[in-house]
């Protein structure tokens, strides 16, 4: 792990503008830079970056982040990996906390690989451009495929030549371990004896998501019935097949802005779309797709269309791995290439304009197409059919998200009618499939969750209201957030001679049950024991910049700058309050109300433009939250009080009905005196 030291060093030489820039071209509009939002296509810039606030946004797709965030979502790094970049931007030396002797050697072990497949491609590199033999083999076989040069660079291609230790002398007159040459499968040692292997093949190194070489394909030239066509480098610690797709590193920008991954088989499948303009593809290297390369694609887009031949085996390549795709949420459809061809001939064949038009004309949806081919191979077999009804009951069952509920009962009707059965009996049997998967994750569960979820479904059968119907009752959580805004904005101002506002805050928020959004619950406890802990640390930056992405993510959010306050605004209408006195005309929930059924978000935004930063607002904030919990006591009170109960118990429970009121009023009539003039 990067040490904090190391992590503040970085923060303290950040530079959002330059970091940006370098991706972005930006032009200064007010005190904030506008440019072409680099995660979606667009041809009128909505891409704002604030140098004051340190955060991104765009008003197009609505991305938003901070320098580490930018980097991690255009370059699909980790944030360790996006740290490191930073650190080498802006000359910060890496310094690692404890790690155990294990630990040292593996990380070790890592890097010496990574600095061995560099050498080796840029050893096969010149051996391709540099040498005769290169030249008249491997750089003639590229062009014979029709490959230019210059995309034959950008993938980094190479060649290894007939002599059996090219490679290896060179590597070792470079000092480099035997033994480390032996793991990366660059070297082979057959009797004692060194030698390379990949003799008198072409080379397509294996990039990670951050362009460093992870290993090597190295497909043969010459005819040769007993050797492998491709020979890839076994697995190490850098290297595992499962997790990796071939051109992701130059395909993750293009993915994303398309918002649709195209995969395909073979390496020079990529190579050709890619030099055709087609720069959204990615292969699988022809294994069954992994849990883990269907969770990298779905990390650029939800949107897999799946190139594969026509033939069988192309089909049968393509149909593996589909429940996974469906499983992980991914939206997949299917292309199958006609006469015999494979993308890399046929987008030479035709050319990428009619590639293209042909990719869109014949998306065929893949669950579909599953039946069509099962119901083929079945026939007029009742058995098989059946077999084909359960394997497609099946596979509809593991649409499981809630938000696919639709697409999955669409499947269900779709199916039934090609199936010719009643679609109530599809139904049911989707819902037994879905019923067993249930029944064996809840065996996992642990006694007390089980036990937990049973008290909560008796106390929503009592009610007649479950926890969906109290979170519609209390979706708004404007001004929970508000609260954790005030808090990062000013949190360490003064609110009186003897506290900061946080513990202000702090002091009138002692009942926890005042905020609902776990995530918002969250950033105001760490700030609380941050503050007790590390007081001089706790700011602002500590959320945005912070290693949970999802607290980060959060607090971008709450300190987002949708607009910029002009000069005439903040001569008419910023001074003091009075902005807010002359505009409200009516209490500060119904004008919440209000907004609540317009663009809610940006309407607060332009509220916050000449936020009232005095003690006033962070008070109407706080109260308002009060009278909030007390709407939700009264409400429970009054669902209580249409149940049969004694004449004792209903005293009790009107007593309480009055007392809320009575706190009802005294908090309406306070946010009065703070909000209306």
């Amino acid at each position: 792990m990067i040490s904090q030291q190391t992590i503040q060093q970085i923060l303290g030489r950040l530079d959002i503008i330059d970091t940006i820039g370098g991706f972005v071209k930006l032009k200064k509009r007010g005190s904030n830079f506008l440019g072409l939002c680099p995660f979606h296509n667009e041809k009128t810039p909505s891409f704002t970056v604030s140098p004051s606030k340190e955060l991104y946004k765009c008003f197009g797709c609505g991305r938003s982040g901070n320098s580490i965030s930018f980097i991690m979502e255009h370059e699909k790094y980790s944030y360790v990996e996006a740290l490191k970049w930073l650190a080498n931007k802006y000359g910060v030396e890496i310094e690692e906390t404890f790690q155990t002797d294990e630990q040292k050697q593996t990380q070790l072990a890592a890097d010496s690989l990574f600095i061995i497949n560099a050498f080796a491609q840029q050893f096969f590199s010149t051996q391709l451009f540099e040498t005769e033999e290169g030249q008249d083999i491997g750089l003639t076989y590229f062009k014979e495929r029709g490959f230019r040069e210059d995309i034959i660079k950008k993938f980094q291609l190479g060649y290894s030549p007939e002599q059996r230790d090219a490679f290896t002398k060179k590597a070792i007159a470079n000092q480099y371990n035997t033994e480390l040459l032996v793991k990366t499968g660059l070297v082979a040692n057959r009797n004692d004896q060194l030698m390379d292997n990949y003799r008198g093949r072409i080379i397509f190194p294996i990039h990670n998501h951050s362009g460093k070489v992870l290993g090597f394909g190295a497909r043969i030239i010459k005819s040769n019935d007993k050797a492998p066509k491709y020979i890839n480098t076994p697995e190490n610690e850098i290297y595992v097949k499962s997790k990796l797709l071939y051109g992701s590193y130059f395909a993750r920008q293009a993915i994303d802005k398309a918002d649709e991954c195209l995969l395909v088989e073979g390496y020079t499948d990529v190579v050709s779309l890619h030099q055709a303009g087609i720069e959204n593809v990615v292969a699988s290297g022809g294994t069954s797709l992994t849990p883990d390369q269907l969770r990298l694609i779905r990390k650029y887009s939800n949107n897999l269309t799946i190139i594969y031949d026509g033939d069988s085996a192309g089909v049968k390549a393509a149909l593996r791995g589909l429940d996974l795709a469906l499983e992980e949420g991914l939206n997949v459809k299917l292309v199958l290439i006609p006469d015999k061809e494979d993308p890399d001939s046929y987008v030479n064949k035709v050319g990428a304009g009619s590639f293209t038009s042909f990719i869109q004309q014949n998306k065929k949806d893949f669950i579909l197409f599953q039946l069509e081919v099962a119901l083929k191979d079945a026939g007029n077999d009742t058995v098989k059919k059946s077999e084909v009804i359960n394997r497609m009951a099946e596979t509809i069952s593991k649409i499981n998200k809630v938000e696919d509920f639709t697409k999955q009962q669409d499947y269900i009707k779709q199916c039934s009618e090609i199936l010719k059965i009643e679609e109530s009996g599809l139904h049911a049997l989707v819902n037994k499939f879905i019923r067993d998967k249930i029944t064996v994750q809840e065996r996992k569960k642990p006694f007390e969750d089980a036990k937990q979820l049973e008290e909560n479904a008796k106390q929503a059968e009592e009610t007649g209201y479950d926890d969906a119907t109290f979170n519609l009752l209390f979706k708004d959580d404007l001004q929970e957030r508000e609260v954790a805004r005030i808090l990062l904005e000013y949190g360490k101002n003064r609110w009186d001679d003897e506290r900061i506002v946080a513990e202000y805050i702090f002091d009138e928020m002692v009942d926890e049950t005042l905020i609902d959004n776990a995530d918002v619950l969250r950033l105001i406890r760490i700030f609380r024991e941050e503050l007790q802990k590390n007081p001089s640390d706790i700011n602002r930056n500590y959320f945005v910049y912070h290693s949970d992405t999802k607290l980060s993510t959060l607090a971008v959010s709450l300190l987002n700058f949708p607009f910029e306050e002009s000069e005439h605004w903040k001569k008419e209408f910023s001074q003091s309050t009075g902005y807010q006195k002359s505009l409200f005309t009516q209490s500060y929930e119904d004008f919440i109300k209000t907004i609540a059924k317009e663009n809610e978000s940006e309407l607060m935004a332009f509220l916050k433009m000449g936020e009232d930063k005095s003690n006033e607002g962070v008070e109407s904030a706080v109260t308002y939250l009060k009278l909030r919990k007390i709407k939700r006591m009264l409400l429970e009170n009054q669902l209580d009080l249409e149940k049969p109960h004694t004449e004792e118990e209903f005293n009790m429970l009107h007593q309480t009905h009055e007392h809320l009121k009575q706190m009802e009023m005294a908090l309406t009539k306070k946010m009065g005196a703070v909000i209306l003039k």
